[in-house]
């Protein structure tokens, strides 16, 4: 019912920023709840930040509220993770995901769809 495509990653020095977009066709991305996880190599996949269906509420891990800020655009169908002041530990694979109920998702089993995830790699 709905395709996710996240796009953004790459090599990026420490300290500096990214933005990853996730680009989401065959629905209407109003109609979602929306998040962002990341999954480092040989770890659990981890959650980092969703966003309501209108944009009007979010929330964060602990560990990236003073960096991450996730946002959505319903017009364009497109929804955004800014990452500001990179890490070492911020590498990761990061994925969208996409869930159908009414509230915001914390977990992965929470969510219906799921992107193929874009690299991110902190590196000097």
């Amino acid at each position: 019912q709905v395709q996710l495509v996240e796009s953004g990653g790459g090599l990026v020095q420490p300290g500096g920023s990214v933005r990853l977009s996730c680009a989401v066709s065959g629905g209407t991305l109003s109609l979602y709840a929306m998040g962002w996880f990341r999954q480092v190599l040989g770890k659990e996949r981890e959650f980092v930040a969703a966003i309501n269906r209108s944009g009007g509420s979010t929330r964060y891990a602990d560990s990236v509220k003073a960096r991450f800020t996730i946002s959505r655009d319903n017009a364009k169908n497109t929804m955004y993770l800014q990452i500001n002041t990179l890490k070492s530990e911020d590498t990761a694979v990061y994925y969208c995901a996409a869930r159908g109920g009414l509230g915001m998702g914390l977990s992965q089993s929470s969510y219906d769809y799921w992107g193929q995830g874009t690299q991110v790699t902190v590196s000097s």
